[in-house]
């Protein structure tokens, strides 16, 4: 399905964000592991030159320190053929090709992660490791000696 990137047109809408900080306020938060899940729940025919898929994005810490949900709609439009493919992959119970669920999770992330800066909770990406300034990384030592 290379060829569908170029054939439709992807639109993301949002339709609720929930989120809840449960840790309280003035205690610090743990080291936390994040479990993010992107579930499509249908897909619904808007005319022929349209389909919806409905999804729900979750967002879960552990240790419990909070929850984000996201709810809404990708809205497919393009080629009448290349529809047809989305609606025969549905209908064999396939998921929606990468640039779907792709589209999907730039939106929701990047939505995920403003709430997050908003409730003062880790987000949910993994921030980039910078190295510290100024130390020169030494050659490991070989485990072997001749």
């Amino acid at each position: 399905m290379r060829s569908l990137n170029k054939m439709v047109q992807v639109r993301v809408f949002l339709k609720e964000i929930s989120a809840e900080r449960f840790w309280d306020v003035g205690k610090a938060i743990p080291p936390v592991k994040v479990a993010t899940n992107l579930n499509i729940v249908g897909m619904e025919e808007k005319g022929e030159s349209l389909i919806e898929f409905p999804f729900v994005f979750s967002i879960s810490y552990t240790p419990g320190v909070a929850q984000i949900s996201v709810r809404g709609r990708a809205r497919v439009s393009g080629d009448k053929k290349e529809l047809e493919k989305l609606r025969d992959a549905s209908r064999e119970k396939k998921p929606p090709p990468p640039v779907v669920m792709q589209s999907i999770s730039n939106v929701v992330f990047l939505e995920s992660v403003i709430v997050s800066r908003s409730l003062q909770i880790p987000p949910p990406v993994p921030l980039p490791r910078i190295p510290p300034v100024g130390k020169k990384k030494e050659p490991p030592e070989p485990n072997y000696r001749t």
